[in-house]
């Protein structure tokens, strides 16, 4: 039988067989005497009833040990049930990107059942973290930006990628470009702040009421630290818009005579010459006060064609900046406006740069012309809308000028001013001043502006002219 020869091999016990002796007579065939055979039996059958007896043992601990197996398998099955059930835990809630994760008891999952997401490995024996959907060792979680480990109990978000709140703040919790502190949220609990459309600037609510000073020229609120020159009528100008400032009448005149150029470069010449004057905010004012027609544009008027007989005062020299930055010593004098033509005179406001100064002259130009050549009375938005065309083709021409824009400040300005500043500020500011034209939202400068724009791109200049001083409108 099968299960006696294993027994046979496995016993310790050896079964051994009895033997003859030969007996060296004559007969070969004669064995010893019959007893000895039948000693020979009997101890055979003693060593098969004694293997007998031991495959009964063993049939007898075979059984136990299947006993001991179906125990192991129910303590499996209790294992695997309370793994189930952690698979079954749902993560902490989430508010914003503000999360929190829970350390899991120490388990031992089966082979390739968890993978960290952080370095891809297997994990296996000991803690983990089961934060964003996905599991992490915890010396993995680490924060995106400082790529230390997140050992807080909340922590931040942004693309799916974790940060220690602190980092997350620093990185994406926008700045005031004045004040350099984080912006406050409002009473909602929502970061509420102020930009600037062309510089793209933010900054607190707050710096518009608080004093935060503002340059008249390009409209930004710098750093609390940066110094400013303030002008004697109340406005600040920046240090950059400073550089190349016109401060007096006798400093424009080289402007005056460029634009003159560009006029007839587009077969516009004005056969009389108009007085061109620098002047004060006030003065510039009370001229306005005085005229009988005309439109201008608000808050702030910053040049005018005057075609009424007034005494107005002048710039007669560039003020100094004495401590402070404050503008002192400013010299003007006044100038009586005689009318020998429909055009008595152009005031434009000192004290602003370069580009900005042409490109109101240019405007104010257009309305003298226009007066020369006896255009009737326009709609505002027809007569400002052409000029506003005007000047913006004389910023578009100086832009796309290989030349240098040279300074005009003084000595006692250039020592406040900064470094760095020159040609590439002013084509910078230039495009300042051309995106404020494109996107003045006024009905007459802005729509005007627009409505000009598009009827000369259509038809040209000399076309669009003649059916405004035909019609009163542009053409559609």
């Amino acid at each position: 039988m099968g299960w006696l020869s294993k027994i046979f091999k496995g016993s310790s016990h050896s079964i051994t067989e009895g033997h003859s002796h030969r007996n060296y007579g004559e007969d070969p065939h004669c064995y010893a005497p019959s007893t000895s055979g039948d000693l020979r039996l009997e101890q055979e059958n003693e060593d098969i009833d004694r293997a007998i007896a031991l495959s009964l043992l063993e049939e007898n601990q075979k059984g136990e040990n299947v006993i001991d197996k179906e125990s192991q398998v129910q303590e499996d099955e209790q294992l695997a049930r309370a793994i189930q059930e952690s698979l079954n835990l749902e993560s902490p809630p989430r508010q914003g990107t503000a999360h929190t994760y829970q350390h899991f008891p120490v388990i031992q999952f089966p082979e390739g059942y968890r993978i960290c997401a952080g370095c891809n490995n297997e994990i296996g024996h000991g803690r983990f973290l089961n934060c964003l959907d996905v599991f992490w060792h915890p010396e993995c979680f680490c924060c995106h930006a400082c790529h230390q480990p997140i050992t807080d109990i909340e922590f931040s978000t942004s693309e799916n990628r974790p940060y220690h709140k602190s980092c997350y703040r620093e990185h994406y919790h926008p700045k005031c470009d004045v004040c350099k502190h984080f912006i406050p949220s409002n009473h909602g609990g929502l970061i509420e702040y102020r930009a600037h459309p062309f510089w793209v600037q933010k900054y607190c609510p707050s710096h518009e009421h608080d004093g935060t000073p503002r340059c008249c020229s390009c409209e930004r609120m710098e750093p609390q630290d940066t110094a400013y020159v303030a002008l004697d009528d109340g406005r600040k100008l920046c240090l950059e818009c400073l550089d190349s400032a016109i401060m007096d009448t006798n400093e424009c005149q080289p402007l005056y005579l460029d634009i003159q150029e560009f006029y007839e470069s587009i077969h516009m010449k004005l056969e009389q010459q108009i007085p061109l004057l620098l002047v004060e905010r006030q003065a510039l004012n009370e001229a306005r006060d005085g005229e009988k027609n005309g439109y201008y544009h608000m808050p702030e008027t910053r040049g005018l064609c005057l075609s009424e007989e007034q005494t107005v005062t002048t710039i007669l020299r560039r003020p100094r900046f004495g401590s402070g930055n404050q503008a002192m010593n400013i010299i003007t004098e006044p100038y009586k406006l005689t009318r020998r033509c429909d055009v008595t005179a152009i005031l434009i406001l000192y004290g602003l740069p370069r580009l900005l100064t042409g490109t109101i002259l240019a405007h104010e130009m257009m309305h003298g012309w226009m007066r020369l050549q006896g255009f009737r009375t326009l709609s505002p938005d027809v007569e400002e809308g052409i000029c506003q065309v005007i000047a913006h083709w004389w910023l578009i021409s100086q832009l796309k000028s290989n030349k240098k824009v040279t300074s005009t400040s003084s000595s006692s300005a250039a020592g406040t001013s900064k470094k760095g500043t020159g040609p590439k500020f002013d084509k910078k500011l230039g495009e300042f001043f051309k995106h404020q034209i494109e996107t003045d939202a006024s009905p007459v400068y802005g729509d005007g502006f627009r409505a000009g724009q598009h009827a000369v791109q259509k038809y040209g200049l000399g076309r669009t002219l003649d059916h405004i001083r035909m019609t009163g409108r542009f053409p559609y």
